[in-house]
């Protein structure tokens, strides 16, 4: 029978597979811990083999062209059933073991990643998490984490990074605070209310609040003699004693929201969002446990995501 495949093919499939699905080179390049020119001359090399173009490259994006998008589904199910082969053969699957450490900020600790880590040990039970719950950016050298968990990626981290929800944003402010100072029917308007800040650990700058008015996308600066740190969660406590206005994502108020402790206004100019990523080194040699819990957790969120973020409220309470 005639080889139609090699080591060498092989190892440019998982390439393109990485490239697709973390939309960059460099991005694999990293995951697999080699060069972006390298991961770039196997990729060509598979276009070349296939004589067909497998990406759309410009200087601001990369995106698969209708035949990669076929080829990568086929390609991620033939890597899956080799995977699931070897595990059948040498039971890996069963062996993973060890300690997991995970930084999150507080709102996806609290509301998201904590309640599914039960679900997780029950998978794996040899398996141990550690998890930092702090909006501190964590330094995976010195500070020995697998995995973070970030609403923003640090824009010079050269760390891997899958996004796992996409948050909305809303704006709402107790019906004390509104029957006192009125609700705003403009972006203008804020400038005249109490906006209740949160700083970002790193920078200690004010986070801009976010809208869409007109179908374009706006920040805004806001003011308030309110000033949180650390953690975002204090902004909602102190928005439901009725010190003011407060924007966060809606699956945190949500219930507040329901039951009436929470008004939303500015419904027009919704419609951000804001992502969390699940952020690692992605070096080649990851341990099992590790890489199981990555998929774990992009699967849920995958999940969490069609079903609605509000599920997640409804079931803590």
């Amino acid at each position: 029978m005639a080889r139609e495949t090699s080591g060498v093919m092989l190892g440019s499939i998982e390439l393109f597979c990485a490239a697709a699905e973390l939309e960059s080179f460099t991005a694999a390049a990293t995951q697999a811990g080699i060069t972006p020119a390298a991961v770039s001359r196997a990729i060509g090399r598979l276009e070349e083999r296939l004589a067909v173009p497998l990406f759309v490259r410009s200087t601001r994006r990369m995106r698969l062209t209708d035949a990669g998008r076929a080829y990568h589904a086929q390609c991620r199910q033939a890597l899956a059933q080799i995977v699931e082969a070897e595990r059948e053969l040498t039971g890996r699957q069963a062996e993973a073991a060890g300690l997991i450490r995970v930084s999150a900020p507080t709102t996806f600790g609290h509301s998201v990643l904590l309640p599914l880590l039960p679900a997780f040990r029950r998978r794996y039970p040899k398996v141990s998490i550690e998890v930092q719950v702090s909006n501190r950016n964590v330094d995976f050298t010195e500070d020995s984490f697998d995995l973070a968990i970030r609403a923003r990626t640090p824009p010079d981290s050269g760390l891997v990074a899958r996004q796992l929800l996409d948050a909305e944003l809303v704006v709402a402010g107790a019906p004390s605070y509104l029957r006192k100072a009125g609700k705003p029917k403009t972006l203008q308007d804020l400038a005249a209310h109490e906006c209740i800040q949160f700083l970002l650990p790193r920078t200690g700058q004010k986070v801009p609040w976010e809208f869409r008015d007109d179908g374009r996308d706006v920040q805004v600066e806001t003011d308030g003699h309110y000033t949180v740190t650390d953690d975002v969660l204090a902004t909602l406590t102190l928005a439901r004693a009725g010190a003011g206005l407060v924007q966060t994502h809606r699956y945190l108020m949500e219930q507040d929201l329901a039951d009436g402790t929470l008004v939303e206004v500015l419904q027009r100019f919704g419609g951000r969002s804001r992502p969390f990523s699940l952020l690692y080194t992605g070096t080649r040699h990851m341990p099992l446990r590790v890489r199981l819990f990555i998929d774990f957790l992009v699967e849920q969120s995958q999940r969490l995501q069609l079903e609605g973020l509000g599920a997640l409220t409804r079931r803590r309470r």
